[in-house]
């Protein structure tokens, strides 16, 4: 089974990709609207198909991406049928499972920290998912969004601790850089809800976290409560128009050597290689402007902002050095050629 953990930085969410390796069918657990294409190039990148998103809850700190990914790839919406989310593909409830490949999910759930909490567990018990129920030393709160104390107490009690001890645990958030805990841990060290903290000591200290409000809730939530989706067609964020692009693990756009020679719109090629480079065997495509590497931070104010950049290097590297610099010197509109020149000629492109 292939196993990533992803990060949010700006909520402190950890998205889960579950992938089967023989078979290429993969789940997609907590995405964030921003980085949508990030999952989508990771998932290409690791030769997956996600047949399923799935929400441990209704988040009240980020939008989710799960409709961005149905419309990359197809694969079905699945959420608790108490989330009280519209355009879901697939209503979850306890011991429910999602299959990717040979391998699946069960369901468990465990409110408190919202009425449609979900806990997914792994089939053989090794990991479980546990939203914003369970955190690493700690636990999701219960002071907005049909929070019940009580309710939150029993799940994890009843619902996580009884799994295997050694099994791991990943939650959707945190905030000090922690990325995992087993049921072991938390059972002895949590100090919210370890195994000699009473009912009563959980909720007490619950009641006083005086905890402000996230920043981003109401527009979290109503665009939780639509997976996702656009509220109207203006907010649509397909990505860069000007050509067929790719975006990679590594934040930035790519070109395939195919896309360029077949663009009919305007481009900048610059080429950073060095200039013997430029003149040599592999020659340069025909209209490329050259501007080494390490010229390129000083020379960048030359370049048009109007007219798409495209850089190339003999295999893509340096180029994609380039992309992250010209980002910096404040250009928008970047791609990096794919393969560099040793594709572009393999492929048997037109060369000066």
């Amino acid at each position: 089974m292939i196993l990533r953990q992803l990060f949010d930085s700006t909520s402190s969410t950890y998205t889960y990709l579950l992938g089967d390796a023989a078979s290429g069918e993969a789940l997609v657990i907590d995405p964030v609207l921003e980085h949508w294409q990030r999952d989508s190039a990771l998932l290409r990148e690791l030769g997956l198909h996600p047949v399923a998103t799935l929400e441990t809850h209704i988040h009240a700190d980020h939008v989710t991406g799960a409709w961005w990914l149905r419309r990359e790839f197809g694969c079905a919406i699945a959420v608790s049928r108490l989330s009280g989310a519209t355009g879901a593909d697939r209503l979850l409830q306890a011991d429910d499972r999602v299959a990717f490949g040979d391998r699946h999910v069960q369901v468990r759930a465990t409110p408190g920290h919202t009425h449609g909490c979900i806990t997914f567990v792994l089939d053989d018990h090794s990991a479980a998912f546990t939203g914003d129920a369970l955190l690493i030393r700690g636990t999701g709160r219960t002071d907005f969004q049909e929070g019940d104390s009580r309710a939150l107490f029993r799940s994890i009690r009843d619902q996580i601790f009884t799994l295997p001890r050694p099994c791991l645990l990943y939650p959707a958030h945190d905030y000090r850089g922690l990325t995992v805990s087993t049921v072991d841990e938390e059972e002895r060290l949590n100090p919210r809800i370890g195994a000699a903290v009473g009912e009563d000591d959980f909720v007490g200290y619950m009641k006083n976290l005086n905890l402000p409000h996230p920043k981003l809730l109401d527009i979290a939530l109503p665009g939780n409560l639509r997976l996702g989706a656009p509220a109207s067609a203006g907010e649509a964020r397909p990505g860069p128009q000007w050509a067929p692009l790719r975006f990679t693990v590594a934040g930035i756009w790519e070109i395939e050597p195919a896309g360029l020679a077949e663009l009919d719109t305007p481009v900048q090629v610059i080429d950073v290689r060095a200039a013997e480079e430029f003149g040599g065997p592999l020659g340069h495509i025909r209209g490329a402007q050259l501007i080494p590497l390490e010229q390129l931070p000083e020379r960048s104010q030359a370049l048009r902002r109007d007219i798409p950049v495209v850089t190339v290097c003999r295999s893509g590297a340096r180029s994609a050095q380039a992309v992250v610099l010209l980002q910096k010197a404040g250009l928008t509109q970047l791609a990096n050629l794919a393969g560099g020149m040793l594709r572009w000629t393999a492929e048997r492109h037109p060369v000066d």
